[in-house]
């Protein structure tokens, strides 16, 4: 199943990802792919607010994962940027974080390619002018229902792995 939304601006990027935040109840792996300044560590942002979490959302690409001890749980969002090989993420005991039913956001996970879990979501940012393409694709039976959901929240009908990307926020 597939999501894809148009958005104009970072508010309406914002939106989409606090939508998702909703939908995912705080557990599941997601990755987030796009060029540098795509939007992954804004969209992250989104999805820490729906949570309470009201503080400054930086890119951990040096600190490499950036935990949040929140209410509802654990949310952990990774910058594999500098990582030059998967193996590096078993040295750092990556395994911790990503067990335990816990939220990890995943930017550049192709860096971790073979190591890391299969995930619920792959969030799929580019650049669009001034706004963004958003693209989400389900990758679990869990992370399906999520898409089919998030077309229900913006107006969409979902009948196949085709959304249309003329809709806009």
């Amino acid at each position: 199943m597939v999501f894809e939304y148009l958005v104009q601006d970072e508010t309406g990027t914002l939106s989409v990802a606090e939508r998702l935040g909703e939908l995912l109840q705080h557990k599941g792996v997601v990755y987030l792919r796009g060029t540098l300044g795509a939007g992954k560590t804004t969209f992250s942002r989104g999805i820490l607010r729906v949570y309470g979490y009201q503080g400054a959302v930086k890119s951990p690409t040096f600190t490499l994962v950036e935990p949040y001890d929140l209410q509802r749980g654990q949310v952990y969002h990774f910058d594999l940027y500098r990582i030059a090989d998967p193996e590096e993420l078993e040295y750092l005991g990556v395994d911790d974080y990503l067990e335990g039913g816990h939220l990890c956001l995943i930017e550049w996970p192709e860096r971790g390619d073979g190591y890391l879990p299969a995930p619920d979501l792959e969030v799929e940012l580019a650049l669009r002018g001034r706004g963004r393409h958003i693209r989400i694709v389900g990758r679990s039976k869990r992370g399906n229902s999520i898409c089919e959901r998030m077309a229900e929240a913006f107006g969409q009908t979902v009948t196949s792995d085709d959304c249309s990307e003329n809709n806009k926020v």
